[in-house]
């Protein structure tokens, strides 16, 4: 054989693309054990008097440390999710955690078998009655693959639900408290119909070599990495495990400091401090409800509010913070002093609109029996929103046609030759290994999609939701739709397109004045499509790790489905047990920032509608000028590169400059600041100066300091906020500082001076 045939062969026996081979092994064990109790079940039966054994998995550690990491990481975010600042477990935490956690349990868990009598329910002629099962709790070393579906479990439920925003929404905006079986279909139906799409676009987004999903690159890497080095001694370096101890214990520590006993720390705008009722001051620095111009804060929440920093590449985060210097501390400062849209009868930046007074609109004044009511509008007021605001809904329009431009700039060549590829359905050695393992029925995809579905028709027809099942069907065509096209583009770039501001385009013009509606319809139109291609990234992971599909299926099922009851379950304790829960000034930060943010764009596209607001001749027409914005500016900047090839050119990307600060309001400037200036040092600095480091401990620190802020905030919480109704409060200048302050009230810089006191508008329709 010639260097040439060996080339052909190794090629061959691996995937034809680079930054597969660095990451994804190219050979699998079959006899693996991945479905454990870690328990690993012999069948004995009998056939025509000849005894015979199969070997199957059951139950197991898997299964223990799965459900543990699901219920653990589904209910603290749901309960985080309601808080600002707050913190997200992310499946990280989860994939670092589950090793040790795996070998201590392969440690204490006997390995004893047990042997047990059941009957025979799939009895055929010739069988007996009954068949005899000998199992163990612990079949061997917990392996990769073990390590790998834990992961799995956890990482379709890190997340959370997007459909309990709906029903906070609900309660906060329009005063309506339905029942638990109306939260469960609703989540369970908008969770699990992505869950089947995912599954029936496998053989477009999944199997072929070409769909590369980048970022499981980056978990099977290491996946890899970790069990290499597992328990071996390392010179000169302290272990992972312990390295990962000592920051989780640091962390939890420190955050009683800014998280209880000295919380200007966390907020800590030290300028408005000084001028407390200086206007200018407080919009620019605070960190409230003004553009937090600042980097400084000691809480790892505020930094981490948007995302780990240490997770995200320092492009990415340098793009972000350009946005940000550009668009919010640049341009949002002009157009509020300019007196835009009215803004300066409003704090510069707030998640929830005002009405012509000044004050918080009351949804429930022009929202009647669940419809908007014309003749209550024209009484009442316009709806008015801050300057970041809008702002935030102009940079999203401006996404939708960036990315849609940047990408066909950019990857138009790759997308058209792997698009090709997959048609030809090319296989690789990875899709070769999997053929050892029986592939799921598409009919079990299927089954989940219908059940769900009819769930989904019970919940929008039993409960008064004003969407009628034709729009229902409008919803999920969307999100089928543009499922392949955008899997494919996520798939090659890593770059998702989202369907949000489409759905709230297209609920806002078919269906105007019915908030809830819009509310569901976006839900099912916009996550059920971002849910399945979170499934079906996790599916790709699972067919480089070379995880059995079927283990796979019952995995993301079971995890998805128990997580619907505990987010629900969470939420509607925190409900009924926090006082004041999602007010404006909560003392423990329980304001439900997302939740405003999500039912103020309920009431803009659904109750009010976009006829109303972005129409022509209404206030907010000029952002529409933001989607040919969107679309023309990614040109000169991919021209430029093509020029000068080695310069910055290369690192400018529209499409995450449009969409990186997405989550302002109702955050500010200084969870996107401090959150670059942490990336800049540990993701180029540190990883360019101390790579070995870098490599070695950035990940494990970023997941250390989230789980113990996580703690930390629970224990705070339940321990010395929650008891008493109120706690132990601590009340001294270093936490009550910040409350004295303009930004921290919300004010504005004119008071309304028109006709009975209002702003704005003197006429409206």
């Amino acid at each position: 054989m010639t260097c040439i045939d060996h080339v052909y062969s190794d090629i061959e026996d691996d995937s034809p693309y680079p930054e597969v081979r660095a990451a994804v092994a190219n050979t699998d064990d079959v006899s693996m054990p991945a479905n454990t109790f870690r328990m690993y079940v012999s069948h004995q039966f009998v056939v025509n008097g000849i005894s015979r054994t199969a070997n199957f998995s059951s139950l197991c550690y898997r299964w223990l440390l799965g459900m543990l990491f699901t219920v653990l990481i589904a209910g603290l975010n749901q309960f985080f999710s309601m808080r600002y600042p707050s913190i997200q477990i992310t499946a990280l935490v989860a994939q670092l955690v589950a090793l040790p956690a795996g070998k201590v349990c392969e440690r204490i868990f006997t390995a004893r078998y047990f042997t047990i009598t059941l009957p025979n329910f799939s009895r055929r002629p010739g069988d007996a009655w009954t068949h005899r099962y000998r199992f163990t709790l612990n079949p061997g070393p917990f392996n990769i693959k073990e390590h790998c579906l834990i992961t799995v479990m956890a990482n379709v439920v890190a997340g959370g639900a997007y459909a309990t925003d709906i029903i906070a929404a609900q309660r906060i905006f329009y005063e309506q408290r339905w029942s638990a079986t109306y939260q469960l279909t609703l989540v369970i139906s908008t969770q699990m119909i992505g869950f089947s799409l995912a599954g029936v676009c496998r053989r477009f987004l999944v199997w072929p070599s070409s769909m590369i999903w980048p970022a499981t690159l980056v978990n099977a890497a290491l996946f890899n990495t970790l069990h290499s080095t597992y328990g071996r001694p390392e010179a000169g370096h302290m272990s992972r495990e312990r390295f990962f101890f000592l920051m989780f214990i640091g962390s939890f520590l420190w955050y009683f400091i800014p998280g209880y006993l000295f919380t200007a720390l966390s907020m800590f705008n030290w300028v408005c401090w000084i001028w407390p009722k200086s206007g200018v001051v407080n919009n620019l620095f605070g960190y409230n409800h003004g553009l937090g111009m600042g980097f400084i804060t000691f809480d790892w929440a505020m930094i981490s509010y948007t995302g780990s920093p240490l997770v995200t590449p320092w492009w990415a985060e340098a793009n972000v913070f350009a946005s940000l210097i550009i668009m919010y501390w640049i341009i949002a400062p002009i157009l509020y002093y300019k007196n835009a849209f009215f803004a300066r009868y409003m704090p510069i930046s707030a998640p929830w609109s005002f009405d012509n007074t000044g004050s918080i609109y009351n949804s429930t004044r022009v929202i009647i029996d669940g419809q908007f009511d014309p003749v209550a509008f024209r009484e009442y007021s316009p709806l008015y929103i801050p300057t970041a605001f809008a702002l935030s809904y102009g940079l999203s329009f401006a996404s939708l046609t960036a990315i849609t431009v940047h990408t066909i700039l950019w990857y138009r060549h790759d997308i058209m030759r792997q698009f090709r590829s997959s048609l030809r359905d090319e296989t690789d050695i990875h899709a070769r290994l999997m053929q050892a393992y029986p592939e799921v029925p598409q009919w079990w995809y299927a089954t989940i999609g219908l059940v769900a579905f009819i769930l989904g028709i019970i919940t929008i027809e039993v409960w008064d939701t004003k969407l009628p099942v034709w729009a229902y069907l409008i919803s999920l065509l969307v999100a089928i739709v543009y499922l392949v096209p955008i899997g494919m583009l996520q798939a090659i770039t890593n770059q998702q397109v989202g369907l949000n501001v489409i759905t709230e385009l297209i609920v806002g013009y078919f269906l105007p004045g019915k908030p809830v509606a819009m509310m569901i319809f976006k839900t099912f139109g916009y996550i059920t499509m971002a849910q399945a291609l979170a499934f079906v990234s996790d599916l790709k992971l699972g067919h480089y790790m070379k995880i059995p599909p079927r283990l796979m299926f019952l995995a993301q099922t079971i995890a998805t489905f128990v997580a619907c009851f505990v987010v629900v379950g969470v939420q509607a304790w925190m409900f009924g047990n926090i006082p004041h829960l999602c007010e404006l000034k909560h003392p423990d930060h329980f304001t439900c920032p997302q939740a405003r943010v999500f039912g103020t764009a309920s009431l803009i596209w659904g109750g009010i509608g976009p006829q109303r607001i972005f129409n022509a001749g209404q206030i907010y027409h000029p952002l529409l000028y933001f989607f040919l914005i969107g679309a023309i500016l990614p040109i000169p900047f991919y021209l430029a590169s093509r020029k000068w090839p080695q310069s910055w050119f290369k690192y400018v990307n529209l499409p995450v400059f449009m969409n990186g600060t997405s989550l302002m309001p109702p955050a500010t400037g200084i969870n996107f600041s401090s959150w670059a200036m942490t990336g800049f040092i540990f993701q180029y600095w540190i990883r360019r100066r101390h790579f070995q480091w870098w490599s070695r401990y950035n990940y494990i620190l970023s997941a250390a300091l989230d789980s113990g802020v996580a703690v930390g905030s629970i224990i705070i919480f339940f321990c010395l906020q929650y008891p008493n109704n109120g706690g132990f409060e601590l009340v001294w200048w270093g936490n009550t500082v910040n409350t004295n302050t303009l930004d921290y009230n919300a004010s504005a810089a004119l008071t309304p001076d028109g006709p009975n006191r209002t702003f704005g508008l003197l006429s409206w329709s």
